[in-house]
Formats: structure tokens, sequence, C-alpha cells
């Protein structure tokens, strides 16, 4: 027919991955293009309340000379929170893929297991969160009941035995925020053809082998997906020391200026671990597109 419209396979590819994101594009630049950008403009000023209206007086890049070479919590903080994203997330990760594989095997109650995993995304959120870890609930007691660094610092070092018991002691943080990644890791793992195991179990190969030849970098796509949510996850955590930091400020000191220039610096740092990250996964990916 004369005047139809042809796509080619990849045109409709493209186009399918536009329908997907239009709704989060509009709803970006309708609720958050602009208050992002006021806040841009809020960091180069001086605001404060007066007649219950904001006075701004212009002071340029002052805001951001405070933080980076006055304010003596920022950068610690910073440093925390960084420390914090480099302990948790590799936890999270290896966490992820082992539950990820036991969930895919063939078993009886397979859904509700993978229902469970998925529960604490929902319920340990937000308010909830808060309240659960102000109560202890996010902490293992196992190690004050019993005193374990006292006992086991006889043994090991101290500089290896503290971030080793802060990273037991964030177990149920952790699996509370890898029911995300599991999802992820879940429907990469579905991807995979059988017919790929069924070759290399001809060929002798060990299940071991099965995994590191076949199954991860197969799934590598996808892990670089849930590594990118684990640390934006990590960064944005309502127990994150530079949230409350910057919550502080707004809700506290009402230095909404400060606490603009406070967010940019902030993003320009999740920015850059991100530009990382995707920078060491780029050959892993491509060398795993290629092979599919």
């Amino acid at each position: 027919m004369k005047g139809k419209l042809r796509l080619t396979l990849r045109g409709r590819h493209m186009l399918e991955g536009y329908s997907f994101v239009a709704l989060w594009t509009i709803g970006f630049c309708v609720f958050m293009a602009i208050p992002l950008l006021r806040s841009l403009v809020y960091s180069f000023q001086d605001l404060k309340v007066s007649s219950g209206r904001l006075q701004a007086t212009w002071i340029g890049l002052q805001n951001y000379r405070q933080a980076l070479t006055v304010d003596v919590e920022f950068m610690p903080i910073l440093t925390g929170t960084m420390l914090q994203t480099v302990f948790t997330v590799p936890l999270i990760l290896i966490f992820a893929m082992f539950s990820a594989l036991l969930l895919n095997r063939p078993m009886k109650g397979r859904v509700f297991f993978r229902g469970v995993f998925f529960l604490p995304v929902i319920i340990a959120a937000g308010e909830t969160l808060q309240k659960l870890t102000a109560q202890g609930a996010a902490t293992l007691p196992i190690f004050q009941q019993y005193d374990l660094k006292s006992v086991l610092q006889d043994y090991i070092p101290l500089e290896l035995l503290a971030p080793l018991l802060a990273m037991m002691d964030s177990l149920t943080l952790v699996m509370w925020g890898a029911g995300v990644p599991i999802l992820i890791l879940l429907a990469g793992l579905q991807t995979i053809s059988p017919s790929l195991y069924e070759a290399a179990k001809c060929d002798g190969a060990t299940p071991w082998e099965n995994f590191w030849k076949i199954t991860f970098p197969m799934i590598m796509p996808m892990l670089l997906v849930s590594t990118l949510f684990c640390i934006v996850d990590s960064f944005t955590s309502v127990m994150n020391k530079m949230m409350k930091f910057i919550y502080t400020l707004v809700f506290n000191k009402f230095s909404y200026g400060y606490a603009s220039a406070i967010g940019w610096i902030y993003f320009i740092f999740i920015f850059l671990v991100i530009g990382v990250v995707f920078f060491l996964f780029r050959n892993t990916t491509a060398m795993a597109r290629d092979r599919r």
C-alpha cells in the first residue's frame, strides 16, 4: 500500500525502546526538570527567608568553595559514604547472584521464595526502614552480645578485623537491598538458552566451568544494570549519612543555597562513579554481546 510507513527491524527496536522510556521522560520534564534547574541556580545564591518569601543574593561559587575548603564535615561524610558503598555493593551483588542461581533451579515453591526475597523491597523502604534501623533491626546483635571484636582481635589484626566485622554486621541490609538485583539477574538467567548447557555437558564441562564460561558472560549486561542500581540505591538511601546531612541543612538550618551546592557536588561525584563503572564494564559487556 502506498503511503504505508515501513520500518526496518532496527527502526522497530528503536521505536519500542523510545516508547518504554517516553513516560519517564515526560514525567521528568514535567515534575523534575524545573526543580533541578532551580536548585542549580540556588547553589550560586545565598537564600534567606524573609516575610514568608525567599530573598536571594548572588554569591557565585562561594557555596562550593565553602563545601570543598571550609566545611570540616562535608569531606569526611563524603568519604564515609564512598567507603560504605564500596563495602555494601559487592556484597549485595554476590548475594543476589547466588540467590538468583538458586531461585532459577526447578523446585517446589519457587514462586513463593521469589516473592519472599523481593518482599523487603516493598516493606523495608522510606520511613519504615528508618524505624527498623532505629530499633536495631538492621544489625546483628550477636556481635555486641558476645563482644566478638575483643575476642577476635587477638587472632586477627584490627586493620582487617574492623572492616570485616562491619561487612558482617551489614548482612541484614544486604539481604534487604538485594531484591531488585535478584529480579534483574533472574531475568538474565532465564534468557540463556538451555542448548548451551547441553552442548557444554556433552563436551564434559563441569558446573563450575559452565558458570564462568556460559552463565557469567551471558548475564554481564544484567550484572551491569544491577551494579548501577545498587550504586544509586546506596548513594540515595535514607540511611546514607550524606542524605541526612543535606536534610539537616535544608530543614533544620534552612541553608537552602549551601544545601543545593552540596547536592550538586554529590551529584557530580555519583556521576563520576557511574562513569568509572561504565568504563570497567564496557569491554566485558561488548564481549558478552558478541557471544550472543
